[in-house]
């Protein structure tokens, strides 16, 4: 927390009084940035009871050399906050760089082309060409995936202004509806885009020219235009997922104006149009579509499924209330429809029930039962492709975020599995018993099953009616190990989107996933095997993303360039998916981070290359020891820091800080005495651990000594902070000020009231101030680098105050 050259108005009966003395330099291991005892401003805090009864002024500032007075409202909201009880929180990063600092040091390219919100929505992405497209209101842009903010291409594609003056005379929002909102960006073929908008409540669709080869910078929208119906949703608020397959496209959206008729169509064909059976509750009721996927099923071409994840209102077996639940359905890609039913509609179709939750040891169950976001990771092969997905929970009684992993053999079983059916007298939902008609329903024509069938005409008419009444699978689809990797709850925060990269380190494979958050934020994650119910996961770090805390809304990301590209209402982001440098310069701290990217090279902390001849690379990413791989690194210079003095006034208030360079340590405090052995401080209602430093409510003389900030992370330990107390007599302050009351004192005549110990020490501070002051500003990336450190010094992610 910085402080303003001048003070706020006090509150009543509390006042502050800065003592402290020791180098700036090397004062930076345990202060705030801009924390310095004058020569320069004030280092540390001491508050007293009453202004008037101390003889200080009702306003202004006492400054010297030495004591600088501050009247500040928000000191106190610090100590009040450091020292409430609250429940239990989430973990927090190791380490948090806010958008400010993601660009000051320029690890963070970020594209916006206005400040007002134009829903960045759609991201597709081009390796092969090195391009990012992105679909927005009335734009599409063409970036380079190498850095979004070069050579950035754009075509504006409003709605007609008739369109608009009928959406808006329908009396649809003119801001967030009545625009051209692309929803549909799919490769049509190598030179050809196939795009499609909301038209302002009339869905339109065509094709943008990217040319051959991205250095022809070719990027413009065709003449010919077509209708969006069956392709794009009229709401733009409502998702619209897509997939091009041989210049077919198959989406999910709503149909209608007035968006109460949802289908899975193709169109774009050649051959019939085809969509889910119309207004039939048991294949799509009130979906909310999050995703599409084409997954392969063996290896014949033909057997190959489209995957639609929705979320769905579905009625409960009274038939009284709807819950949401989330569902996977899927259809074959070469589904023309049935000869006599199901003409012109899938008859393929089928669909099952996800689930995500924590099983207590009781056996109930936790749900979080709304998908927001699905990734698929891909495996040396196919049949092991996971299916990551990001849930959360939003009732009245519970509220969280959690992320559940699939095993696509898993899904592929249930889809094999039982069908489902309401039977019995309250019409419940059980196995089905009777007998499954030949070939199995959801069986592709011309797969390995069915290589004599060559159109789904030619199904049997049992085949066709048995999927019109049973398109629900009885199993459901649980996670692997029946349980989330992650789980957030208490959090002032949920889950948005999800990412996640393959990475290999020196001690194996890990999953690293990136998790965009509606507070405009993305952070890194990594789950490590443990023996508890629930495996350990980590958040190496967290990176806001976005100035605005806009919610994140898609991530895109790219192993191949080693980036990260996020959206949401406001812009576009990139960022690298690791920054090794930010954990720290030396090898403990390189280890501890526990980063699969990074490892310590002997000098520095760096991005870390498997296939690297240099075998001097220190990683540790299970236990994180850097007493196993740091020796030989001067692991002795973390036991100790520089010696701090600090002075409190007795019977007030005063204020240890210790601030560690992350929150996942645990914090112990020591005190040595004079003529003593270190011993553990006892903590009590009138000494008080906080997150922050050590809070004395009234300090005494006993108090004095040398006191010790321990942090320990991974059984690593260090000393964060050193800082010796004096604790100086009510008398000799009230003196002080009352010599000050008809004005500012000469700094000399400050001395005689220190003892000849405490006036060495405040000259030695000033002498070497003095030098500091010399030698001039550090210039380049030391100055950057010095100015970011100093700033993340005085912050907790979830707990720091705004700057004064």
């Amino acid at each position: 927390m910085r402080l303003k050259p001048t003070p706020p108005p006090h509150p009543t009966g509390l006042t502050l009084l800065s003592l402290r003395t020791g180098s700036s330099r090397e004062a930076g291991a345990g202060t705030s940035a801009g924390h310095r005892a004058d020569c320069a401003g004030p280092d540390a805090w001491v508050w007293f009871q009453s202004p008037a009864a101390m003889g200080w002024p009702e306003t202004g500032i006492v400054r010297s050399a030495v004591v600088r007075v501050r009247l500040t409202v928000r000191s106190m909201v610090l100590l009040l906050l450091l020292v409430l009880p609250g429940g239990s929180s989430p973990p927090l990063p190791r380490i948090f760089l806010s958008f400010q600092e993601l660009q000051t040091t320029q690890s963070l390219q970020y594209y916006s082309l206005s400040e007002g919100p134009m829903d960045y929505r759609i991201l597709l992405m081009d390796e092969d060409q090195d391009r990012l497209y992105v679909g927005l209101k009335d734009h599409a842009l063409s970036m380079d995936i190498n850095n979004i903010t070069q050579g950035t291409l754009q075509v504006f594609w409003p709605a007609s202004s008739v369109k608009i003056e009928e959406c808006q005379m329908a009396g649809k929002d003119p801001t967030h509806g009545c625009g051209n909102f692309l929803r549909v960006i799919q490769p049509f073929n190598r030179t050809h885009l196939f795009i499609c908008g909301s038209g302002a409540y009339s869905p339109v669709c065509s094709y943008i020219n990217r040319g051959r080869r991205p250095e022809e910078q070719v990027f413009y929208v065709d003449s010919q235009m077509e209708s969006g119906k069956g392709r794009c949703s009229f709401n733009p608020t409502v998702n619209t997922v897509s997939v091009m397959l041989n210049q077919e496209l198959f989406s999910g959206m709503y149909i209608d104006f007035m968006g109460t008729d949802a289908a899975i169509f193709r169109s774009l064909t050649r051959r019939n149009a085809v969509r889910t059976d119309q207004h039939n509750s048991k294949w799509l009721s009130e979906p909310i579509f999050i995703d599409a996927q084409l997954i392969p099923d063996g290896s014949d071409q033909n057997d190959a499924k489209l995957y639609f994840f929705i979320r769905e209102r579905l009625m409960d077996n009274s038939g009284n209330t709807k819950h949401i639940h989330t569902m996977v359905a899927r259809v074959c890609p070469n589904d023309i429809g049935g000869q006599r039913s199901l003409v012109n509609k899938w008859s393929t179709f089928l669909k099952a029930r996800m689930v995500c939750s924590v099983v207590e040891p009781d056996g109930t169950e936790t749900h979080f039962d709304e998908l927001e976001s699905i990734f698929l990771l891909e495996t040396d092969h196919p049949k092991n492709l996971l299916v990551f997905g990001v849930f959360t929970s939003t009732s009245s009684v519970f509220q969280g975020s959690a992320v559940c992993v699939y095993n696509m053999a898993d899904i592929l079983t249930v889809f094999n599995g039982p069908f489902a059916h309401r039977d019995g007298p309250n019409f419940q939902w059980v196995a089905y018993q009777g007998r499954i008609p030949y070939p199995r329903p959801g069986t592709c024509p011309g797969g390995a099953f069915t290589p004599n069938i060559h159109s789904t005409k030619e199904f049997p008419d049992d085949v066709v009616a048995f999927i019109r009444n049973h398109p629900v699978m009885f199993n459901p689809i649980y996670p692997a190990g029946r349980k989330p990797l992650v789980v957030r709850t208490h959090a002032d925060y949920k889950y948005t989107a999800i990412a996640v990269d393959q990475v290999t380190a020196a001690d194996g494979r890990y999953q690293v996933l990136f998790l965009g958050t509606d507070k405009g934020t993305v952070q890194k994650v990594i789950v490590l095997p443990t023996n508890r119910s629930l495996d350990e996961d980590l958040i190496l770090e967290e990176l806001e993303v976005f100035k605005n805390q806009a919610p994140v809304t898609n991530l895109r990301i790219s192993s191949k360039k080693q980036q990260l590209y996020v959206s949401s209402e406001y812009g576009v982001s990139q960022v690298s998916l690791h920054r090794c440098h930010a954990y720290g310069s030396a090898c403990a701290d390189c280890c501890l981070a526990r980063d699969p990217y990074c490892a310590w090279d002997g000098v520095t902390c760096s991005h870390f290359y498997p296939l690297g001849k240099r075998r001097s690379r220190r990683q540790d990413i299970i236990h994180g020891n850097p007493l196993t791989q740091c020796r030989g690194f001067n692991l002795k210079e973390y036991r100790n820091a520089v010696e701090m003095v600090q002075y409190g006034v007795r019977n007030n208030t005063t204020f240890l800080e210790c601030l560690p360079k992350t929150p996942q340590v645990s914090i112990r405090w020591l005190i040595q005495r004079v003529n003593d052995r270190r011993k553990e401080v006892k903590l009590s209602n009138r000494v008080v651990s906080t997150d922050h430093g050590l809070l004395f409510r009234s300090v005494q003389p006993s108090d004095q000594g040398l006191y010790y900030c321990l942090a320990t992370e991974n059984s690593f330990k260090r000393t964060v902070a050193k800082i010796r107390l004096h604790v100086l007599g009510e008398g000799l302050v009230g003196s002080l000020t009352d010599r000050w009351a008809g004005g500012m004192p000469h700094p000399k005549a400050l001395q005689g009231a220190l003892t000849a110990g405490e006036a060495v020490a405040l000259q030695q501070y000033c002498k070497e101030q003095r030098q500091v002051e010399r030698a001039g500003p550090l210039r380049g990336d030391l100055a950057k680098l010095k100015s970011l450190m100093e700033h993340r010094k005085s912050r907790n992610r979830r707990n720091h105050l705004p700057q004064e």
